[in-house]
């Protein structure tokens, strides 16, 4: 699968609201439910990309760091399952429940929700501060798989440890880079 950049947008955008079906519970979840006091971290991840599977286990560790601090978080899948079959909501629900994530996994079964979050590749990450602005469009940190520099998290984790000390987030961000998103209108005939 070739690499992709996530794409660079302007700042200051409001979270998109949805409302998707959590796979980990079966009820339908809305970006007003989910919503943290202090931020809210939107990743889009899917089972089957090797840029997700190389740094889950963080991304678990991370969010169990930071809900206790006001920090929401959620993934959500946009894949194409006729593409990936191994992204479907079973599988999803399999792969949050082994992986103990608490945090909603949710799919976007028609990819609206991934459009409206100019999500292209998996993972993707946007912060979004108490109000909902997005303060934060950028890589987890630099570790990719084959490139031996450890999962830390860094670049995610001061984006968020500025805004919980209400500090500005740099603006030096740096894309994320994984799986580009299958879009389902590409493989439609």
């Amino acid at each position: 699968m070739p690499k992709k950049e996530a794409l660079q947008i302007p700042l200051g955008f409001p979270a998109p609201h949805f409302e998707l079906l959590d796979t980990l519970t079966g009820n339908p979840a809305t970006l007003d439910m989910i919503k943290g006091e202090k931020a809210t971290v939107v990743m889009f991840i899917c089972n089957h990309c090797p840029f997700v599977q190389h740094v889950i286990e963080k991304l678990v560790t991370l969010a169990n760091d930071y809900l206790p601090r006001g920090v929401a978080w959620v993934a959500i899948s946009a894949s194409d399952v006729a593409v990936f079959p191994a992204d479907g909501p079973a599988e999803m629900k399999a792969r949050g429940e082994s992986l103990h994530f608490p945090f909603p996994y949710l799919y976007d079964e028609d990819q609206a929700v991934a459009k409206a979050y100019h999500a292209v590749c998996t993972p993707d990450f946007s912060v979004f501060d108490g109000d909902l602005r997005c303060v934060y469009r950028g890589q987890l940190d630099g570790a990719r798989p084959g490139n031996d520099i450890p999962v830390t998290g860094e670049d995610l984790c001061a984006a968020l440890d500025a805004v919980l000390a209400g500090e500005e987030v740099s603006a030096d961000q740096t894309p994320s880079i994984g799986c580009g998103i299958e879009w389902k209108e590409d493989h439609e005939a």
